[in-house]
C-alpha cells in the first residue's frame, strides 16, 4: 500500500475565511474563557500587523484595533474535517480522518484509474486550492510515515520501505509526532532523532515511556499494521453557516450561498448522485424560513443549482434579519448524465432543455412548466392530460384523423358566410358517462381568406358552425 496524508495546517481558519467575502483583510480566531480571551489563529494580514497565535486579546487590540474576530468553534472544525474526508473519498476507498488536522488515504490502488501519483497530487491540490484550504501533501508506504512527511516538507514523496526508514531515522524526535509530547521529553534528555530512539533497548523505552510509543514506531515504521478508522460517507448534506451579522437582503447571502452550493455539489460528486429535492433554510432570532427547492430529475451541477437556489429566494419574502444560513438535502437519488452527441453542435450560450426547463420553473413557479401526455378521451379538449415529473413515461397518442395546433380554450362562431368544405365529416359521439354529452360532426373549411380551420356542428347539420381550432 502506498498511502498519502493531506495536512491541513489552518483549518480552523480556513474554514472561516472561505465564507468572508474580503479573505485579505485582517482577520483572527479567538477562543478561550470571558476572563482571559487569546487568538488561535491568525490570517496573513492580521499576521502582517504583528498578530500571532497565542496572544492576549488585550494585547491584540493594542496593535491593531480594526480587526474581524470570529469565535473558535472546536465543533465546527471536527465538521470541516469531515467534509474533507468526504471529498478525499472520491480518490480512494480507504480515507481516514482519525489524526486531527489532517486526512490519511490509500492511493496505490487508484493508479490504474487516476494516473500515476504526480497527476494524483495535482489533482488533489487543484481541488483543495478550489475549495479554499491551505495543505501540504506527502506520500509514503505507511499513514504515519506520510502524516511525519507531511509536517517535514511539502511534496515529498517516498514509494519503497527501505528509502522510507533511511528517511525516517533522521527525523528529530520534536517533529516525528510522537503521542502525548514524548518527542520534547527525548529531546531533553538528549535523544535528537529517530535513528537514536530506536536504537534504545525497549523494556527500557516502555518501562519509561509507556508500551504506546513502542506501538506508534513499529506502525511508523511499518513493522505492524496500522488499524485505522476508516471514514464511510454519511446518507445526507446537512451544512451551515452562520452569517456573524444580520442581513436583511437577498445579495448578501448570495455569497455564502454559492459556497454551499459547491460543497453540496462536491458531496454529491463523491456518492456519485445528484440531488432532486433540497432546503435552504434561512435562520433569525428564534424563526426560521424554509426555501424548498424541488426539480424534476436529479442535478449537479453548481452554476445550474446556484441560479435556481437563487431565483427561488428571491421571490421569498424575509420576514426578520438572518443571521444563519442552512442547507439540508435529504432525497439524493442515483444521477444519470444526459446523453448528448459526440459532435455537439450546440450553441455556446444556449441551455440544454432540463437546465431551461428548471430555470423557467424557478423563475415561473412549479406550476408554469409541465408536460402534457395524450388522453383516451376523444373530446378536443379532453384528449390530453398534465403530467408533472421528468421520469414519467408517456405513450403514444391514439390514432386519430390530422388535429390542429393550435385549439381554441372554448369554440367559439365561425364568423364567415361561405366557408368550403376540404375534408369531414368526422362524428364525434363521447361523454355520455360524465354529463357532458358531445354529440358533434368536425370538418376541416377553408375560409375567404385561404385559412384552415377546424369547425363542427351538431351532428347531422351543416349550419351553426363552430370554430375550435386553426391548422398552420
Amino acid at each position: 500500500m502506498l498511502w498519502a496524508c493531506v495536512l491541513l495546517p489552518q483549518l480552523a481558519l480556513d474554514a472561516v475565511l472561505r465564507r468572508q467575502p474580503d479573505p485579505d483583510a485582517p482577520l483572527a480566531l479567538v477562543g478561550g474563557s470571558a476572563q482571559l480571551r487569546t487568538l488561535h489563529a491568525v490570517n496573513p494580514a492580521a499576521a502582517h500587523a504583528g498578530l500571532k497565535a497565542g496572544m492576549r486579546l488585550t494585547a491584540a487590540l493594542a496593535l491593531l484595533q480594526d480587526f474581524a474576530m470570529v469565535e473558535h468553534d472546536a465543533q465546527a472544525e471536527a465538521r470541516w474535517q469531515r467534509f474533507l474526508a468526504a471529498w478525499a473519498y472520491r480518490h480512494s476507498s480507504l480515507v481516514s480522518a482519525q489524526w486531527p488536522g489532517c486526512l490519511v488515504l490509500e492511493v496505490r490502488a487508484s493508479f490504474q484509474l487516476l494516473g500515476p501519483w504526480p497527476r494524483i497530487e495535482a489533482r488533489l491540490r487543484e481541488e483543495l486550492a478550489a475549495l479554499g484550504f491551505v495543505h501540504r501533501i506527502a506520500m509514503a508506504p505507511t499513514p504515519r510515515a506520510a502524516r511525519v512527511l507531511a509536517g517535514l516538507r511539502d511534496g515529498l514523496a517516498v514509494s519503497q520501505s527501505g528509502a522510507m526508514q533511511e528517511l525516517l531515522d533522521k527525523v528529530p524526535v520534536r517533529r516525528a509526532v510522537l503521542p502525548e509530547g514524548t518527542g520534547e521529553r527525548l529531546h531533553r534528555m538528549g535523544i535528537r532523532d529517530l535513528r537514536t530512539l530506536r536504537g534504545l533497548p525497549r523494556d527500557s523505552v516502555r518501562r519509561r515511556f509507556g508500551l504506546e510509543l513502542l506501538e506508534h514506531l513499529d506502525r511508523l515504521y511499518g513493522t505492524a499494521d496500522d488499524a485505522l478508522s476508516y471514514y464511510a460517507p454519511p446518507d445526507h448534506f446537512d451544512a451551515r453557516v452562520e452569517l456573524g451579522y444580520e442581513v436583511e437582503s437577498h445579495t448578501a447571502l448570495l455569497f455564502p450561498l454559492r459556497r454551499m452550493i459547491g460543497d453540496l455539489c462536491t458531496y454529491l460528486s463523491i456518492r456519485d448522485g445528484g440531488v432532486q429535492r433540497f432546503v435552504l433554510r434561512l435562520e433569525h432570532e428564534g424563526a426560521h424560513t424554509d426555501v424548498d427547492v424541488g426539480l424534476l430529475a436529479a442535478e449537479r451541477e453548481p452554476a445550474m443549482l446556484f441560479e435556481l437556489t437563487r431565483n427561488r429566494l428571491e421571490r421569498v419574502q424575509i420576514p426578520k434579519p438572518v443571521v444563519a444560513l442552512r442547507l439540508l438535502a435529504r432525497e439524493l437519488p442515483p444521477f444519470v448524465p444526459a446523453s448528448r452527441d459526440l459532435f455537439d453542435v450546440r450553441a455556446q450560450q444556449s441551455l440544454p432543455w432540463p437546465q431551461l426547463r428548471e430555470r423557467l420553473r424557478a423563475r415561473l413557479g412549479d406550476d408554469a412548466v409541465y408536460r402534457v401526455a395524450p388522453a383516451g378521451d376523444p373530446r378536443p379538449e379532453r384528449a390530453w392530460r398534465r403530467v408533472d415529473g421528468g421520469d414519467a413515461c408517456i405513450g403514444d397518442a391514439p390514432a386519430r384523423p390530422p388535429r390542429p395546433l393550435w385549439l381554441l380554450p372554448q369554440p367559439v362562431p365561425l364568423r364567415d358566410p361561405h366557408p368550403r368544405i376540404v375534408s369531414g365529416p368526422e362524428r364525434l359521439e363521447s361523454g355520455w358517462w360524465d354529463g357532458d354529452d358531445a354529440r358533434r360532426d368536425y370538418y376541416v373549411l377553408e375560409t375567404a381568406r385561404g385559412q384552415h380551420a377546424w369547425a363542427f356542428t351538431p351532428a347531422g347539420e351543416r349550419d351553426g358552425w363552430m370554430l375550435h381550432g386553426w391548422f398552420a
